[in-house]
């Protein structure tokens, strides 16, 4: 059966959020070694806003958030979650993650500071971006149309959405517990960077689950 303009359009939204979603960490944290004068891995994927990398972060959390703005699902449920991660994203992207204001990998410091505000809004729309994920994954996903036949595909993707939902939901908690309970008394495990590679697990997760979501995988025959 032939595919309706719409179905396609939404599809190929589904499949731009996961692949943006997967890129993220890898082309901020490739760009920056290659293009700025960063030696390693930054702490965090957000911390890329300091690096020659900067418009590039800016720009994907943009797409992303204008993408997921734009999708529809099934009712006013997908609707809010979209809204919500359209403007947690902006809130990461467009608020910056350090109050110093920091060029390519702490190359150039500058004297002035951002307000305390600025880097908590920052770190509230990351946490709840990721929330938002992780419910669009586990509740939203999930869902079946009532007048659709609950196929073996979609069991398995169900499967697959709730693995997804709680690698972000586990990513997170570990993100929060070290950065509050063990990077305090242990800095030197920074050394590995865990919240960066945490993040880029959740994100990976993310986009896994929007690419299933958008027919790549797991089509119902």
């Amino acid at each position: 059966m032939k595919e309706s303009p719409d179905k396609k359009t939404v599809i190929t939204l589904r499949r731009a959020i996961g692949i943006l979603g997967i890129a993220l960490p890898l082309i901020v944290a490739v760009g920056a070694v290659t293009l700025g004068n960063c030696d390693s891995i930054q702490r965090s994927v957000s911390l890329y806003y300091n690096t020659v990398m900067r418009n590039a972060f800016v720009g994907i959390l943009s797409a992303t958030a204008l993408f997921m703005f734009a999708y529809r699902g099934y009712d006013y449920r997908d609707r809010i979650a979209g809204i919500a991660a359209f403007v947690f994203a902006l809130g990461i992207a467009f608020f910056p993650p350090t109050k110093e204001i920091i060029i390519n990998c702490n190359y150039e410091i500058s004297q002035l500071q951002r307000a305390d505000w600025v880097r908590t809004v920052h770190l509230i729309s990351a946490a709840l971006y990721f929330l938002t994920l992780a419910f669009i994954s586990l509740f939203l996903f999930t869902r079946t149309d009532k007048n659709v036949v609950f196929t073996p595909e979609k069991k398995k993707r169900n499967i697959l959405y709730r693995i997804c939902g709680y690698i972000i939901l586990s990513s997170l908690f570990l993100i929060v517990i070290y950065m509050y309970l063990i990077y305090p008394k242990n800095p030197q495990f920074d050394r590995y960077h865990p919240v960066f590679w945490l993040e880029s697990l959740a994100l990976l997760a993310f986009g896994i689950s929007w690419l299933v979501k958008g027919e790549v995988a797991l089509k119902d025959k």
